[in-house]
């Protein structure tokens, strides 16, 4: 069942399990926020349990691309489009957030991206591959992200 976020109401409900609940709530509502201004999109997640089709995306592209495969347990997934961008989102108990933007009509603009909650360590699989820049957000505290550009085509994904 899909839940649309409230970046004013900021609500850790589906993150409970996390050590950064509160931080990835924040992180969580930041993107509801900047899909709301940008693009006047409500942003919505699902248990990641009710979205293996969203998880098989993302991991697939992280595992082709980078040779990637996280050990954290994903807790919730978005999926959806917004003009001409395919969007996909994994949210991690960790405190992990990884996004996938691929334009549908552009090559050279699409990329996945990595974000790290306030308090938590880089995960394993990209600390010696990633370096990480820090942005200061009123809804997440400190983010630090980092990105890769994807190389290969995967439009006939889910």
């Amino acid at each position: 069942m899909s839940s649309v976020i409230d970046f004013k109401n900021v609500s850790k409900v589906g993150l409970e399990t996390s050590p950064v609940a509160e931080a990835l709530a924040g992180l969580r509502a930041n993107e509801a926020r900047y899909f709301m201004n940008k693009y006047k999109h409500e942003f919505s997640v699902v248990p990641a349990s009710e979205s293996q089709d969203t998880l098989d995306y993302v991991n697939r592209i992280l595992k082709d691309e980078r040779a990637i495969e996280f050990a954290a347990r994903p807790l919730e997934t978005s999926r959806f489009q917004v003009e001409n961008i395919d969007w996909a989102y994994v949210f991690y108990e960790d405190g992990l957030e990884v996004n996938v933007m691929y334009t549908l009509d552009d090559p050279k603009r699409r990329a996945v991206g990595f974000k790290l909650s306030e308090g938590m360590e880089v995960p394993k699989e990209l600390e010696t591959k990633f370096k990480f820049a820090r942005q200061k957000s009123k809804l997440a505290g400190t983010i630090r992200g980092s990105f890769f550009v994807i190389k290969g085509s995967y439009l006939s994904l889910p």
